[in-house]
């Protein structure tokens, strides 16, 4: 598919087949099969349990019969990106130099597409490995704007997801995010602020702030990752598309009269 000897660059082939670098240059994570079946189940917990840390999360899997300790626990989940000591990922630590905007949504009645827009990252499971899943969805809608995977926890990932909704899309009033360093660096900021976006961010431990999308990864979960094997990054990147493109298209919703994300987003 990506060939190296083309005159176009690698970043240029990859643009044009829509897919990432760090898609073309993915290998899979080097945890060993009992970690991953750990990471996967801390996964499913997590998910059920937002509030659990490390110590719940030892109990539990010990209960289920695994011997496991707390340090290998605390660990993997900061691999995953689970913080152990509030109902948040640890990939919502804000970076110490990064600036930290404040929580506009209180109170706020969001009664149109393009009034608020919000982004969250969340971990993906392989067979043998993971990957990190970023969304950008309208709040009024529930539509999925943009999307993208990598297998870092680097910048470029969300702010090309960004990129690409307003590129589609237009731009919102307000984008909402958590406090991760990914959502607070000058890269992404920055592109908001070229836009004239105003920059809403949850309250620290406040999970329930970006619950729209907290909804969407329970949904995409149950319905679609736990049910699947992906082999690797394609197979990931296809299922999910599919899933999103069915999610937008076909799912109803009842805050907004029971229409699809599509419709209630252009009917608007």
């Amino acid at each position: 598919m990506i060939d190296q000897e083309d005159s176009l660059s690698i970043s240029e082939q990859c643009r044009i087949l829509g897919i990432s670098r760090s898609g073309y240059y993915y290998e899979a994570k080097g945890e060993t099969d009992e970690n991953l079946l750990f990471m996967r189940r801390i996964d499913e917990l997590y998910l059920d349990n937002p509030s659990w840390g490390s110590r719940q999360m030892r109990n539990r899997l010990r209960l289920e019969g695994h011997k496991v300790n707390r340090k290998r626990i605390q660990r993997l989940m900061r691999v995953m990106g689970i913080e152990a000591l509030y109902p948040k990922r640890n990939l919502s630590r804000p970076h110490p130099e990064h600036k930290v905007y404040p929580y506009l949504l209180r109170g706020m009645d969001i009664d149109k597409p393009n009034k608020v827009w919000c982004a969250d990252i969340t971990y993906i499971r392989l067979k043998h490995g993971f990957v990190y899943l970023v969304a950008i969805l309208d709040w009024y809608s529930r539509k999925v704007l943009s999307w993208e995977l990598s297998n870092t926890m680097d910048d470029w990932f969300c702010v090309s997801a960004l990129e690409s909704a307003i590129r589609h899309y237009g731009k919102p009033e307000i984008f909402n995010t958590d406090q991760g360093s990914q959502f607070t660096g000058k890269d992404f900021t920055n592109v908001l602020k070229l836009y004239e976006i105003k920059i809403s961010m949850d309250g620290k431990g406040r999970a329930l702030d970006n619950v729209i999308i907290e909804r969407f990864w329970r949904s995409l979960k149950y319905e679609e990752v736990y049910l699947k094997e992906y082999e690797n990054m394609a197979e990931c990147r296809e299922g999910i598309d599919h899933y999103i493109r069915k999610y937008n298209s076909f799912r109803p919703h009842s805050s907004v009269g029971r229409m699809t994300p599509d419709m209630a987003y252009y009917a608007a």
